[in-house]
């Protein structure tokens, strides 16, 4: 068991980690993604108008620039839900400003005994799991630092990295679904 930490302190470790950042993303929804306007936009079957210049992508290509890597995971239902079609979408900006986002069907995920919990993994040191509500909304951080629940993770971080898909080969291949 960690323990949970504020959101800025979480915010402020995208910027302290050394090397690499992984994150395996195991949710159907976000509910944060839904009060976006982005998201509204793409609801309406618009372009969602992404802002490569907002704080968060030039923190991203800052980031980068330094020689820091931003690894993802994706873990997608087939058919996938309405949010993770968003999110295939946004993956477009995300890889923009440096980010590596691969995909993973949910049924291989389950294969490879993947952990159903969103995690960020911090230079293969530290755990950020991510805690979410009924409603779907992030509701607290919990940072881990054991070193066996961190062998753990780096190890279901090898697996899913190993037998992700590059979002671009993967987007090509997705059913539209709902």
């Amino acid at each position: 068991m960690g323990v949970l930490i504020g959101f800025e302190e979480f915010d402020g470790m995208f910027e302290s980690f050394q090397h690499t950042t992984f994150r395996l993303e195991t949710r159907r929804r976000y509910r944060s993604d839904e009060q976006t306007e982005t998201y509204r936009r793409f609801a309406a079957g618009q372009a969602p108008g992404w802002d490569l210049e907002d704080p968060w992508c030039r923190s991203r290509r800052e980031q980068v620039a330094l020689g820091k890597r931003f690894e993802l995971v994706r873990i997608m239902d087939n058919p996938p839900t309405f949010g993770q079609r968003y999110l295939l979408d946004n993956a477009e900006r995300n890889g923009a400003v440096g980010e590596d986002i691969r995909y993973l069907w949910r049924a291989d995920a389950d294969r490879l005994s993947l952990p159903n919990e969103d995690t960020w993994l911090f230079d293969s040191r530290a755990i950020a799991l991510l805690r979410f509500d009924a409603d779907d909304d992030l509701i607290g951080v919990e940072l881990i630092n054991d070193p066996v629940q961190v062998a753990r993770a780096c190890q279901a971080r090898d697996s899913a990295w190993r037998f992700a898909t590059p979002h671009r080969e993967f987007s090509a291949g997705v059913p539209y679904g709902e």
